[in-house]
């Protein structure tokens, strides 16, 4: 199992999310669509070459973001890493995948 992070704007929030949960990520046992959300601030500077969806080159953007956590069966983490790259707005998405461990009796 793997927890997978990202950032997300809120406009993007629902939709996003919806992508990697049609894609099978999230489910825990009997559940699905279950993550883990909260409010925070993103920063960065577009550079030359980049072609951001907010922002413009060379200037700092901050804005607010949601970073969004959920779990992930090993089997679907390629799957939901493309998933992800293809349903976030983002040029260079920020996200990160943790293998877990299992504590199963």
């Amino acid at each position: 199992m793997y927890k997978l992070c990202f950032y997300v704007p809120e406009e993007n929030l629902q939709s996003v999310k919806q992508a990697l949960f049609d894609a099978g990520v999230g489910r825990i046992g009997d559940y699905d669509s279950c993550c883990w959300q909260t409010r925070g601030t993103g920063q960065f500077r577009p550079l030359a070459g980049s072609n951001p969806h907010i922002g413009h080159q060379g200037e700092l953007e901050q804005l607010s973001e949601w970073k969004v956590e959920m779990v992930c069966d090993d089997s679907l983490i390629r799957l939901a890493v493309a998933t992800l790259k293809l349903a976030h707005p983002y040029e260079e998405v920020a996200f990160d995948a943790w293998r877990l461990e299992s504590f199963d009796d």
